[in-house]
């Protein structure tokens, strides 16, 4: 039975919650501290920069670390989750398998996924241009925004090829050596066990050569770190889940090759006073005794930002709906009604006087009391 018990966290000694910078920062330390030319003919210290490596492979890549957090949530390295049956406050008493991952939804593809899938991409990744990465962002829109449509400003977390170095992480000019760790082959293997996998050398990233000066622009890395401001237009009528799709506003393409896209996907926030049920408006709004037994006139707010005047007709009951035509939301060429539910507010609290009258009210109505 394979098993493995590596806490990545605890490798490059960074919180869970640590941002990107502090895992950079943790792993360029550790990785410079344990380098086998910093430590010649010393096996424990070429171990612990695989551990490195593998360690920033994993959380320094966004969407790797949500499925390697995903999972450390729920306990399958050992860690950081209870397994089914494990006492609360207890230890479990094993670590993780392969075998434990049955049943779970695929988290044996995720796992695989993690540790495979990059090298399987490097392997692919062409060596002339190539386009760039598509990102995924979620945006949050205001109701009104959504229903009227309009702009939301947004700032994209994205890796860009340094423009410097063309994404080779090499100063311009500089000349290349073979790298030490992996031989020049580009990958080194990691195991536990009778667990192997390969994956691309931390040394190298993968490029089987080292530069003799790292380029200044991006620390040696070939990317930079950074974020882009964008306007998002939100088409009128979006709900939560719409997507769109801007082309060429995703990350920069490999030796200059097209950029990816930007895919927003649309989160409406709640609104204190509108809700919505498909292309319809549903409110609810107050009035008072005298409003519903008489009859009265109200003012209600629509989406469009203007009132309009709505009758109550004489004893409107509590809970009553009513419907404006065509102050809904427009979608697909058809227009929503807004509807109006009431809700008869009855003072808390009457003086003497008050309440006489309202006897004398009621006796009169031949209402009982």
């Amino acid at each position: 039975m394979t098993r493995t018990d590596k806490d990545y966290y605890a490798i490059l000694g960074v919180d869970p919650k640590a941002d990107a910078e502090a895992i950079k920062k943790a792993y360029r330390k550790l990785a410079k501290q344990y380098h086998p030319d910093a430590n010649p003919g010393n096996p424990k210290a070429s171990e612990r920069f695989k551990e490195v490596g593998e360690a920033n492979s994993v959380l320094s890549d966004t969407g790797k670390r949500a499925k390697y957090d995903q999972m450390r949530k729920l306990g399958a390295f050992g860690f950081g989750g209870a397994r089914p049956g494990t006492r609360p406050g207890t230890q479990q008493s094993s670590n993780f398998s392969f075998e434990d991952l049955g049943g779970l939804g695929g988290f044996s593809d995720i796992f695989s996924s993690i540790f495979d899938r990059g090298r399987k991409e490097e392997a692919r990744r062409p060596s002339g241009p190539a386009k760039g990465a598509n990102i995924d962002y979620t945006v949050e829109v205001p109701f009104l925004v959504a229903a009227r449509g309009g702009k939301v400003p947004i700032s994209v977390p994205i890796n860009e090829e340094c423009a410097t170095c063309g994404g080779s992480g090499g100063a311009p000019g500089t000349t290349w050596k073979k790298c030490g760790e992996c031989g020049g082959t580009g990958t080194v293997s990691f195991g536990q066990g009778g667990f192997a996998v390969s994956r691309p050398c931390p040394a190298c990233v993968g490029r089987g050569e080292l530069p003799d000066t790292e380029c200044g622009a991006c620390g040696g890395e070939g990317k930079i770190h950074q974020e882009r401001s964008i306007q998002v237009t939100v088409p009128a009528g979006v709900d939560s889940g719409s997507r769109v799709r801007l082309t060429g506003q995703g990350e920069r393409g490999a030796g200059g090759g097209p950029p990816g896209d930007l895919v927003i996907t649309f989160k409406v926030l709640p609104h204190r006073f509108f809700q919505r049920e498909g292309s319809d408006i549903q409110v609810t709004v107050p009035i008072n005794m005298v409003q519903a037994t008489l009859g009265s006139k109200i003012r209600v707010s629509t989406i469009s930002g203007r009132k309009v005047v709505l009758r109550i007709p004489p004893g409107t009951q509590p809970g009553t709906r009513f419907r404006i035509r065509g102050q809904g939301i427009s979608r697909e060429g058809r227009r929503g009604d807004q509807y109006v539910e009431v809700r008869v507010d009855v003072p808390e609290t009457l003086t003497e006087e008050q309440q006489e009258r309202i006897r004398e009210f009621a006796d009169s109505a031949g209402l009982k009391w």
